[in-house]
């Protein structure tokens, strides 16, 4: 899918059968899903699983919400992608059952290898637990796992793994700011 070796500068960094598709997905995004009613969520659901997404029941995504491909796209049962949200799923994105991605997160698979002549794109992919809430406008990067029941503050910077469960975090970098009551969420 990604191109190696390329000239960012003057070429393509996806193959053109990746660049035709996202084509595809782009016309459809525009003329079928984004203009959308709001509780349209089944619509929306329906246009995503056509194009590669699996996603669970009573999955809730808004009209604004950009999703870079589809295809890359794992979503739990229960859950809820607020408007503005910026899937860029250049790799894998997969977010566990009864998990809210606020308005405004950015979920970031890509990034660059710095050290290359050709500042070659690189992707690792995203992994969201059970019962996360990432609060508006958060950020996670390339390569990071989130544990389940986590929540990341309002513009909480995500660059590392998280790996405790069922802690707030906040901050750019995020770091530990309290606990959740696992009990009282489960109930």
């Amino acid at each position: 899918m990604i191109l190696q070796g390329n000239d960012p500068y003057r070429g393509a960094s996806f193959s053109l059968s990746n660049r035709l598709i996202r084509a595809v997905w782009g016309l459809v995004y525009l003329l079928l899903f984004r203009i959308s009613p709001r509780p349209f969520h089944v619509w929306r659901s329906f246009l995503l699983r056509l194009f590669g997404a699996k996603l669970g029941r009573d999955v809730h995504v808004y009209p604004s919400v950009k999703i870079w491909a589809p295809w890359n796209l794992i979503v739990g049962n229960c859950v809820g992608i607020g408007d503005g949200a910026t899937i860029y799923n250049m790799d894998k994105i997969i977010i566990g059952d009864n998990s809210v991605i606020s308005q405004g997160t950015h979920l970031c698979t890509g990034s660059h290898d710095f050290n290359a002549p050709n500042f070659q794109l690189i992707t690792s992919p995203i992994s969201i637990g059970n019962h996360v809430w990432l609060c508006a406008e958060s950020f996670v990067g390339p390569g990071v796992s989130i544990a389940d029941g986590s929540v990341v503050a309002a513009r909480g910077v995500v660059s590392k793994t998280i790996n405790e469960p069922w802690l707030v975090w906040a901050g750019v970098p995020v770091k530990r700011i309290g606990i959740r009551d696992k009990q009282r969420v489960l109930q």
